[in-house]
């Protein structure tokens, strides 16, 4: 028997500017790519503040001057935030990015995902230890 195809097939609508409201997840999806844009915001003003640094102190005394206006704090807490939640987001879908199998078994999720918050923990302590902050 031969199947017949419709000539008006079922099209569903999709908003193009709204259609991330309709699931949680989408929303997660969207605000993790959101946050991407505080993070090349604060890669350019670090940029910024070593173009300074290499005119000389007083251009940098300038732009550490400009780093301390309460709008430049606000956009740093956050900047901070957005990319507290980004790390947080990534880490928690690295296992199934990168999913780690020894023999026959897979490691949990928690192990793979903990082991890169382990390492997070690590290498900032190790930073702020190397700059002299602890």
């Amino acid at each position: 028997m031969e199947q017949k195809m419709s000539r008006r097939p079922y099209v569903q609508e999709v908003s193009r500017t709204t259609w991330f409201f309709k699931r949680p997840r989408y929303m997660r999806y969207m605000a993790r790519e959101v946050t991407c844009i505080f993070i090349g915001i604060y890669t350019i003003i670090l940029l910024v503040g070593l173009a300074r640094l290499s005119e000389g102190q007083a251009q940098y005394e300038g732009f550490l001057a400009a780093l301390r206006q309460p709008l430049s704090i606000v956009f740093h807490v956050f900047a901070l935030a957005f990319s507290l939640y980004n790390s947080f987001t990534w880490f928690n879908v690295a296992p199934k990015a990168l999913p780690i199998q020894v023999g026959e078994v897979f490691m949990p999720d928690s192990v793979v995902a903990g082991g890169h918050y382990v390492v997070w923990v690590l290498l900032s302590l190790f930073i702020l230890f190397w700059a002299g902050v602890i």
